[in-house]
């Protein structure tokens, strides 16, 4: 595939509990790198601490084929790190550590050219959390070409969930990717319909979305593009842990939207590669060359 599919925000370790322990993360990272396993030519633009964290984030983005041009280094600031407890029911709770590198990307002149070519750029609203990244963050993004897709992963993290990023964010954007837990939450800020569909309708025409993609756990995934609808059951699957499986989702989708592949298709191989995800340990696994394309015809 020659599509150019570009993310900007956080990288980090997720620091799970034994016998799992550190993994590769964040949700932009993860996005990055299962863009790339599905064949996009995927980078991220990002930022990791002069120490040894940040070391092992290059030197695992080359084993993993992910270009380190744009990953800067930031002299001061610590490389992020999650610390992450597991639910009975693999669902993750997360400490996110403040002030580290990824709370001051810029907006520099490689990420910026990078932009300027991407036909997709994938970005949330954890990274935001702080003035200089949310200002790196919104330039680079308008960077990218009128015809680009700007998918706007919402991510809420809560304490850091700001209204007013929220919706600048969609008005930046032009696809969005939620789940079931953060739809409610929009309802709210914007005073929408609590009904799921009327929700996601309100939402493409208040802020311009050609698409919409809904995720919801074992419930599989509702997609609404340009007035139609894709819901799909999801698929079954013994749950390791679910990081990084709303990410892979996400990049099932850019890559599907930028192929022109029909919706149901695009829906479908999303659930089946997110439930490998949930199957494996971290957000970042490799994926079988089975998932890697989607089937003919979905099932």
């Amino acid at each position: 595939m020659s599509c150019k599919i570009l993310a900007v925000g956080e990288v980090l370790w997720d620091l799970l509990p034994p016998p799992t322990g550190k993994q590769l993360g964040g949700a932009p990272a993860n996005f990055a790198f299962h863009a790339r396993s599905l064949g996009a030519r995927a980078g991220l633009i990002t930022r990791v601490g002069a120490d040894d964290l940040g070391r092992e984030v290059l030197e695992r983005f080359r084993l993993l084929g992910l270009p380190t041009e744009t990953v800067q280094v930031d002299p001061d600031r610590p490389t992020g790190t999650v610390t992450v407890a597991l639910a009975a029911d693999g669902q993750p709770q997360y400490t996110i550590h403040e002030h580290v590198a990824w709370d001051r990307i810029e907006a520099d002149p490689a990420g910026l050219a990078e932009a300027r070519t991407a036909d997709a750029v994938c970005f949330g609203s954890l990274a935001q959390r702080s003035e200089p990244s949310r200002r790196a963050i919104r330039a680079l993004v308008a960077a990218t070409p009128d015809k680009a897709l700007r998918v706007f992963d919402v991510n809420l993290r809560p304490p850091f969930v700001d209204r007013n990023v929220v919706a600048d964010s969609l008005e930046l954007a032009n696809v969005l990717k939620l789940n079931d837990h953060e739809l409610p939450e929009l309802a709210s800020m914007f005073g929408l319909s609590t009904a799921v569909r009327e929700t996601m309708t309100q939402l493409a025409g208040r802020f311009g979305l050609s698409a919409i993609a809904l995720t919801r756990g074992a419930g599989g995934s509702l997609l609404l593009a340009d007035g139609q609808w894709s819901d799909h059951p999801g698929r079954p699957t013994v749950v390791r842990d679910t990081i990084g499986a709303g990410d892979a989702f996400t990049a099932c989708l850019v890559v599907g939207l930028l192929a022109g592949r029909p919706l149901d298709a695009i829906n479908d191989h999303a659930n089946a590669v997110a439930a490998f995800v949930c199957s494996q340990p971290g957000g970042t696994p490799q994926l079988p060359d089975s998932l890697k394309q989607p089937a003919t015809t979905p099932e």
